[in-house]
């Protein structure tokens, strides 16, 4: 008789997550499924399975998980709990509608609300975000059926506290005035939470935008749920056919870099040195500019004390001073118009003002004034979507009449990652990337290394990274198998492979970049998901994630600006 295996929890997980990738491919392919359907359920167990710690406390029958909803709604469009029939889309004409967009609060994609039961969600970024949508939308499902047996009693008849909060949405809707605590004590009992907990939940809902209410969301989750199981009203996930056509042609990134490369060269800028910088679009233009355009109003001592002021919400007035006088010295921003929504910023450094950058910034004036070198910044690009405008970006630009490859003399990636070791705000320096669920390594030759970043008060870390398949996929015990095995992660994140992907084959395959082009990767951490209470769902950096950022930013500029 064959010995039964006993596969370790980090080997169970591994599995899972492969379930619910090829689940998730297969669903798409096929066209749609139901969520509570024989494929769904599949995908539910996986999951359940796997559990995530994004997701908390998502094996408890009973309790509902409060900070992983939250973060799941933030990135999910506002009603979808209304919603029965859920349709992924591609760019299809909506725009050009009377339907008026919903874009999620931490996610770049329009959305529309068809009627009171349908929900579109146009996807542009690549299967990534499709998987990363599909295990949000599982999560909520699961949820909602917690809060349905909690909903009805033994006789599968309504409970008092859920006619109750009934009667509190309806007057939320109205508009009309309810008694906080007594709403929140009806709704403690539904989500099987403590009246405490629920009520600062209540609170953090209230206070968050474009997200409904925690009853508005706990009520119609459970009002379909409750319909599915008793009338077979059976909630829906379809994927149209022109998204099934597009997704993985490039047709987005294609579009998307031919406008970046037309500028250039309508400008006659592509034989120029171009230094491509993967970041947030607003560090390189506060580091260059900041100082120069307030320096009537404030007298700032440093570049962070500049960021952290004008990253308050109340500073708005502030930020468009700056982007004014950027756009008068030096910076051109070329508008996303295909769908990929990653914005692009080109910086003529030859009009930057020296003597008015920050001291943190080396500056050398007779390289600049000689070599004339150019800084494109391209905002956030999301998981797999990184290979394609990446790829994409650095093929040559066809004008009809030839091909002319740009002169990319660097690509430097600044990205937000998941630390193993440290806590949020200290950095990672990677030297590979691995990319997970596959036999996939890209080793890089980075222009950095730890020394670059020590000194300032952080904890810097340099090893390998992990690319993950998606944010919402992870637990402890892959990540602790990763980091304390001959792998020695130092964090994760969702980008890096298919940006080095990209790079290798451009400059090693295709011979349309330098070989010897220079790499420079750092991150910041956003997060440590091996610490309780400390993942993603537990709320942002804030101004924790100015030092990192901008210590960051200014290393690339004075790397470029000082070669």
């Amino acid at each position: 008789m064959p010995t039964p295996i006993n596969r370790t929890r980090a080997q169970e997980s591994r599995a899972a997550i492969q379930q619910i990738y090829i689940s998730m491919r297969h669903l798409f392919i096929r066209g749609g499924y139901k969520p509570l359907g024989v494929s769904g359920e599949a995908m539910i167990e996986a999951l359940m399975v796997l559990r995530p710690e994004i997701y908390g406390a998502i094996v408890d029958p009973e309790r509902l998980e409060l900070d992983g909803l939250l973060y799941v709604c933030q990135r999910l469009p506002q009603g979808i709990e209304e919603c029965r029939y859920i349709r992924l889309i591609t760019r299809e004409g909506f725009e050009k509608s009377e339907f008026e967009p919903v874009v999620p609060a931490k996610r770049r994609h329009n959305c529309y609300r068809i009627d009171s039961e349908q929900m579109f969600i146009e996807m542009t970024n690549g299967r990534g975000d499709i998987y990363d949508i599909l295990t949000h939308l599982t999560f909520l499902y699961i949820e909602a059926e917690k809060i349905r047996r909690n909903s009805l009693d033994a006789k599968e008849r309504k409970r008092r506290d859920w006619l109750n909060l009934e009667k509190i949405v309806q007057l939320e809707e109205e508009g009309k005035e309810f008694d906080l605590e007594v709403a929140t004590t009806y709704l403690s009992s539904i989500l099987g939470r403590t009246f405490e907990e629920t009520l600062d939940a209540v609170h953090r809902f209230q206070n968050t935008p474009k997200v409904n209410s925690l009853f508005h969301i706990a009520y119609w989750l459970s009002k379909l749920s409750i319909e599915e199981a008793r009338e077979k009203d059976d909630r829906e996930i379809s994927f149209s056919a022109a998204l099934r056509e597009k997704i993985g042609h490039h047709i987005f990134g294609e579009q998307w870099a031919a406008n970046i490369k037309s500028f250039l060269s309508k400008k006659k800028w592509l034989g120029r040195p171009i230094h491509i910088i993967s970041s947030n679009p607003h560090s390189v233009m506060n580091s260059l500019f900041a100082f120069a355009a307030l320096k009537e109003e404030y007298a700032f001592e440093s570049l962070e004390e500049a960021a952290t002021t004008l990253s308050h919400n109340d500073n708005a007035a502030l930020r468009e001073l700056v982007e004014q006088y950027a756009a008068e010295n030096g910076m051109y921003s070329i508008e996303d118009q295909s769908g990929t929504n990653i914005a692009v910023q080109i910086f003529d450094t030859t009009k930057v003002k020296a003597e008015l950058l920050p001291p943190a910034i080396k500056w050398n004036a007779a390289y600049i004034e000689e070599k004339k070198p150019l800084i494109l910044v391209m905002d956030y690009a999301f998981g797999e979507q990184a290979f394609e405008v990446m790829d994409e970006l650095l093929r040559p630009f066809d004008n009809g009449a030839g091909k002319s490859p740009m002169n990319v003399v660097s690509i430097s990636i600044m990205g937000k990652a998941g630390i193993l070791e440290g806590g949020k705000g200290d950095i990672m320096v990677p030297t590979a990337h691995v990319f997970e669920g596959t036999a996939d390594n890209y080793p890089v030759e980075n222009d950095f290394c730890k020394a670059d970043f020590e000194g300032h008060g952080l904890q810097v870390f340099e090893g390998t990274m992990i690319t993950v398949l998606g944010t919402s996929l992870q637990n402890k015990d892959i990540l602790r198998y990763f980091n304390r095995s001959s792998w020695r992660a130092i964090g994760l994140e969702m980008e890096g492979a298919h940006f080095q992907k990209a790079i290798q084959a451009a400059s090693k395959i295709r011979k349309s970049i330098s070989e010897n082009v220079t790499l420079r990767y750092a991150y910041y951490a956003s997060d440590n998901p091996l610490l309780t209470g400390h993942t993603l769902a537990s709320g942002s950096l804030g101004d924790e994630g100015v030092k990192p950022t901008y210590l960051i930013t200014t290393k690339i500029l004075s790397r470029i600006a000082d070669s």
